[in-house]
């Protein structure tokens, strides 16, 4: 993960001014991409995609809601929220071009706060290939809150929905499943040992792996260059941030279709086990309802199968069914229950 700085000073935001502040966190700012026509600087971005047709995807992260900073470093949060944005242009079959930021902050974060988030943000859209086009500041009386889209582009024809899978379609799924969730669990367990004694020290000992899951999430480029080279287009992909249960369900809708899922096929890293277990979690609960995990879950048609074969990080977990059959988990006794979703709901009612 990322080295924090330790820099003393700090610059309050009402020295800087909103334009002071535009100003600091976008002078080093360069555009990488021909489609970028003009970037940060103007009243308007403007964009050139020539042939191809154009992806937008917007997300809205709100703290005390998406994040909490008493354990998530500034520099992470820019570096998730520019990733999480990019995952939706991947889920789409495209590749992520520009990005705008919107950012609400309040009096209690100084400059240099702020110049931690754009790093982790400017090193997202360098690892990526993607360009901070533009965006807006204003003064928030909640807390930070960060309004982020992305632009892409797809070759015309190539877009991959949700809604064309088809009846006998392999599901896949790419990396594995369940460690951004216990990620999570860990983080919130040591903020509540902390909050009852302030001298215990974070137990984190071999959860680098589950932490980076959660912190530092990557999108799906690899996998989508992968697909492109094996010459497999998806019939039906969307990205999981939701869980695996609920990612599934919403192509099965989509496409009027049902499934049947292998619970034994579901990729999950030991690392995630141990840790689920020691939380009394199922792992595989983990990975079907956890979410958070940015990888890519897509259908292909089952003639695809050898050549799916030969990609590394890519798991066949189950197959296209009629809709009529129903959306079925087969566990591994080989009995099938019904799949439920039961992931993160923005809009559920507080207990």
């Amino acid at each position: 993960m990322f080295e924090e700085k330790n820099d003393s000073s700090h610059t309050d935001l009402s020295e800087l001014g909103e334009f002071g502040l535009i100003k600091r966190l976008t002078s080093d700012i360069t555009s990488k991409n021909s489609s970028t026509i003009k970037g940060v600087g103007d009243d308007a971005a403007v964009l050139d995609f020539k042939d191809k047709q154009v992806l937008v995807s917007t997300d809205l992260l709100v703290e005390g809601v998406h994040f909490d900073l008493t354990y998530y470093p500034l520099k992470h949060l820019g570096y998730k929220a520019a990733v999480v944005n990019f995952s939706d242009i991947y889920a789409m079959n495209g590749h992520p071009k520009q990005m705008f930021v919107g950012l609400a902050v309040s009096s209690r974060f100084p400059a240099e706060a702020l110049d931690e988030l754009y790093e982790g943000m400017k090193l997202a859209c360098e690892r990526y290939g993607v360009d901070l086009a533009g965006g807006d500041t204003t003064s928030s009386h909640s807390g930070l809150m960060l309004s982020i889209s992305v632009t892409g582009e797809v070759e015309a024809g190539k877009a991959v929905y949700r809604n064309g899978a088809n009846e006998n379609d392999l599901i896949c799924v790419s990396g594995d499943l369940g460690g951004a969730y216990i990620g999570l669990l860990l983080l919130e367990r040591e903020k509540h040992v902390f909050k009852a004694n302030p001298d215990m020290q974070p137990d984190l000992s071999g959860a680098d792996y589950i932490l980076e899951r959660q912190l530092k999430p990557e999108a799906g480029k690899i996998t989508i260059e992968k697909l492109a080279a094996a010459g497999i287009m998806p019939t039906s992909m969307i990205d999981i941030s939701d869980g695996l249960a609920s990612e599934i369900l919403h192509i099965c809708t989509d496409s009027e279709k049902g499934c049947a899922i292998y619970a034994e096929k579901i990729p999950i890293d030991f690392v995630t086990s141990d840790f689920a277990e020691s939380f009394n979690i199922s792992p595989l609960t983990a990975a079907l309802n956890g979410g958070e995990d940015y990888e890519l879950l897509f259908t292909i048609p089952i003639d695809m199968h050898e050549k799916i074969k030969e990609l590394e990080h890519v798991s066949v977990i189950g197959h296209i069914t009629n809709k009529e059959s129903g959306c079925l988990l087969v566990t591994t006794d080989g009995s099938a229950v019904e799949l439920t979703a039961q992931g993160w709901n923005h809009m559920r009612k507080e207990s």
